[in-house]
């Protein structure tokens, strides 16, 4: 059974105030008075600090009392009532400075503990969207092969099995952003971190996408901040996400990366579906279990940059991040 010192304090407190308040009234020795004011700040601190708040209001109330009362008889006796109303008015300032501190120290602890509650609620948000950005997208690949295959199983066995590799390269890809978000997690614990994927993986992750093509500006790329640069990534994840989930039948996908004014634009383009195929993904069309396009518009944003997207003129869609340069242009 664990025993709380803390609990202690309230009672302790209340009862040498009583003690104090008698000892006052039957006219105990000043030296012995002092003593005990002495020792009940230090209380009326440690119950301000650490009571809850019905003990410790009425623990510290007689607490101050207690110091601020023990004057009274010897001035009474030698002076005034109003002497004795001053001197009481004078020695409830250091007990209410006491109360003061504890509240302060207090305060301080629960702004801690609410910073600390808040960066573990955005660790989590983190996390989420880390799956969602990567993961999604790697399973809705391993869906959308799957489906192809069963399709094709039977008329072209070929085709079957590049659709099988496929699923096995997604999944791989699936697995790593899992690891990823484990490291997320021992990084919290003190532990070793990975890496954060940015555009660097922009090839591999275009060249797995079926109908994807990329244009990539390695100088303009090379100008991005890291910060910008993992949350382009980010953004073209969960673009190539939204085209096959919301456009499966558009034919081509152009990804591409280049400077646009003062900035660096990352854009993601698809042709229209065709018909029946399935609908197109705006801002502001939610879907169950995801952040989308707009969860990430905060991100972007807080790396300098904007978001947009929007139906483009062929009656496809396309989605555009504009980030700043980090550094002047090269050659």
């Amino acid at each position: 059974m664990t025993v709380n010192p803390r609990a202690a304090y309230a009672p302790l407190l209340a009862s040498a105030s009583v003690v104090g308040i008698g000892a006052a009234f039957l006219r105990a020795p000043a030296a012995w008075m002092l003593l005990a004011v002495c020792l009940l700040l230090p209380l009326l601190v440690l119950v301000a600090r650490w009571s809850p708040v019905r003990s410790g209001s009425v623990a510290g109330g007689l607490g101050v009392a207690a110091v601020a009362l023990w004057p009274v008889p010897l001035m009474w006796e030698d002076g005034s009532w109003l002497e004795a109303c001053g001197a009481a008015a004078f020695w409830a300032l250091p007990g209410l400075g006491a109360v003061l501190a504890g509240g302060y120290l207090r305060r301080q602890a629960d702004r801690l503990r609410r910073a600390v509650r808040d960066a573990q609620r955005d660790q989590q948000l983190e996390l989420a969207r880390d799956l969602h950005d990567f993961v999604a997208h790697d399973v809705s690949a391993i869906v959308v092969q799957a489906q192809a295959a069963r399709f094709v199983a039977a008329g072209d066995p070929g085709q079957a099995v590049l659709a099988l590799e496929r699923i096995e390269t997604a999944g791989l890809s699936a697995l790593a952003s899992m690891d990823r978000t484990v490291h997320a997690l021992r990084e919290a614990a003190g532990g070793p971190t990975a890496p954060v994927p940015g555009l660097v993986e922009l090839p591999g992750l275009v060249e797995r996408f079926e109908g994807g093509a990329l244009d990539a500006d390695p100088v303009a790329v090379g100008e991005l901040s890291r910060e910008a640069d993992t949350t382009a990534y980010r953004v073209a994840v969960e673009a190539l996400t939204n085209v096959r989930r919301h456009a499966p039948g558009a034919a081509v996908v152009r990804v591409s990366v280049r400077r646009a004014g003062a900035g660096i634009e990352l854009s993601v383009a698809n042709s229209a579906p065709a018909r029946g195929e399935g609908g197109l993904l705006g801002l502001g069309r939610r879907r169950r279990g995801g952040t989308g396009l707009a969860g990430l518009r905060g991100r972007v944003e807080a790396a300098g940059g904007t978001l947009r997207a929007g139906a483009s003129a062929d009656g496809g869609w396309l989605v555009s991040a504009v980030f700043p340069a980090a550094a002047p242009p090269q050659g």
